[in-house]
């Protein structure tokens, strides 16, 4: 099993940043690849970044430019999400995946962005 837990969200004015941590524990050697989703009030769960095991990144169209999806290389298991020129409609609860190759996948709890236009 894996465990995730999401920290660093906040209230943030548009325009501003705010940088995502996602640490996971347990078997974290069945990690095969990482997302961050988000879930607005009303809108549908979506996928806004991911990460593989191999480094390859794939952003939704709406974030792309402005965020970064990473795995922070002294802790290769904690995941970044860095979220710049952030915007409104980026206001939602963000919560970290986890693709396993084995086992059933896990998901964080979230953590709240909040941003002020």
């Amino acid at each position: 099993q894996v465990q995730l837990v999401e920290s660093g969200g906040g209230l943030v004015q548009a325009g501003g940043s705010l940088r995502l941590s996602c640490a996971a524990s347990g078997s974290t050697n069945s990690i095969n690849a990482i997302g961050w989703y988000r879930q607005a009030p009303g809108k549908q769960r979506e996928l806004v970044a991911f990460i593989n095991s191999g480094g390859t990144t794939n952003y939704a169209d709406s974030v792309k430019g402005r965020f970064t999806i990473s795995r922070d290389n002294a802790k290769n298991t904690v995941y970044l999400l860095q979220m710049n020129s952030l915007k409104y409609e980026d206001t939602a609860v963000y919560l970290c995946h986890a693709f396993l190759r084995i086992g059933v996948d896990a998901w964080g709890q979230g953590t709240q962005v909040t941003v002020s236009s």
